[in-house]
């Protein structure tokens, strides 16, 4: 059985994210979601709205699971006796930021290859911060996020002006 894990902070999940799981479900047996509990970044949601959100998302996807980690994603990789690492490409800069990471993965562990999926090309503007930065100013994210994030996001942003 040939597994794989695409991590992330997936703070908030986009289009772009959901376009990429879909993909690699197809290619692998199974994927495992990583969501990253990151203690250096302030999140907009916390892990465990992250993962339930994904775990509604992909609810009717075969083959995928959503579970958060923290640590080496080398290791999350190992516990999941996943064989390789998914990541998606916007840009060329994402290439070249995600490589050396790629090299140190293999590094460390020899067996495990990435997989980088090059975005969708009406979802290559889409990244979580960007529509972070769109919420924060009060702009319109629909199309941006999956409907079930956008209402999540919106209840959120509401609570907060109270």
């Amino acid at each position: 059985m040939k597994k794989a894990v695409f991590p992330g902070s997936f703070d908030p999940v986009t289009v772009g994210h959901m376009d990429l799981i879909k993909r690699a479900a197809t290619m692998f047996d199974e994927v495992v979601i990583g969501v990253l509990r990151n203690t250096t970044k302030q999140p907009l949601c916390s892990v465990e709205e992250r993962v339930a959100l994904l775990e509604r998302l992909v609810a009717d996807i075969p083959g995928v699971r959503v579970a958060a980690f923290d640590g080496l994603l080398i290791d999350f990789l190992r516990q999941n006796k996943a064989c390789a690492v998914i990541r998606g490409l916007r840009t060329a800069a994402d290439f070249e930021y995600e490589l050396p990471i790629a090299q140190t993965n293999r590094h460390l562990e020899p067996e495990a290859d990435t997989v980088f999926l090059a975005t969708a090309p009406e979802h290559s503007y889409i990244s979580s911060s960007g529509v972070k930065e769109i919420l924060q100013f009060g702009g319109e994210i629909t199309g941006l996020v999956p409907p079930e994030v956008e209402d999540f996001l919106h209840r959120l942003d509401r609570g907060s002006q109270e």
